[in-house]
């Protein structure tokens, strides 16, 4: 989803251990993504190179690039998809589907915004500021759009391809990208959770809703 610094994933009493070789690859990943953020902050986005992060990570740029195809996934890639969708098939079979969606999405704005602020008004900024950026979130909403759709169609039955259901998903990856570069575009005043329920009673009524 959006807009956050991943963290290794909590283990679950569900799921095996991660063996050592995937711990060294979050390891990894987590040294490259660092080591980004800091050059940015420190000289700018477009200034700062892969071959300055792969030092500053201490590994090759080849390894840079086997993780992360490009410099904007660096800053954008994370791993919250795979639990998100978790969180929607543990939620009981009888919620009513805005519920359920705002639910999993006051979580995921726990974990992946407020846990890491700093971080996560970085990503939104370069996301209104740089184009690259901002276009490749595009590009990687639309898979997670298809995994929603993938969600929705497990919880309602209806087919995951179905128009109605392409529809109204990408109507909230729409909405959760547009309140992403609201916050960045008014210096992220606002509380970012308000604005993610906001965004969700704007989908779930339509405009005639009036908003604080």
């Amino acid at each position: 989803m959006t807009a956050a610094r991943p963290t290794t994933p909590t283990p679950s009493t569900d799921r095996p251990p991660l063996g050592l070789r995937e711990r060294k690859k979050i390891k990894t990943r987590e040294a490259i993504r660092a080591a980004t953020y800091a050059l940015v902050q420190e000289q700018g986005y477009d200034a700062t190179t892969i071959e300055q992060i792969a030092d500053r990570a201490e590994v090759s740029p080849s390894t840079v690039f086997r993780y992360f195809p490009t410099k904007e996934d660096i800053v954008l890639t994370d791993e919250y998809d795979p639990l998100l969708l978790e969180e929607l098939r543990a939620r009981p079979a009888d919620e009513p589907w805005p519920d359920t969606i705002r639910y999993v999405m006051r979580e995921a704005v726990r974990t992946g915004i407020e846990e890491d602020m700093e971080v996560a008004r970085l990503r939104t900024h370069l996301m209104v500021q740089v184009p690259a950026v901002r276009s490749r979130m595009m590009e990687s909403m639309s898979v997670t759009g298809r995994m929603l759709c993938t969600a929705i169609g497990e919880r309602t039955g209806r087919d995951p391809d179905s128009l109605e259901v392409r529809v109204w998903a990408m109507s909230l990856i729409g909405g959760l990208m547009e309140t992403s570069l609201y916050w960045a575009e008014n210096d992220h005043r606002d509380d970012f959770a308000e604005l993610v329920d906001r965004t969700l009673t704007t989908l779930q009524h339509g405009l005639g809703t009036e908003n604080p």
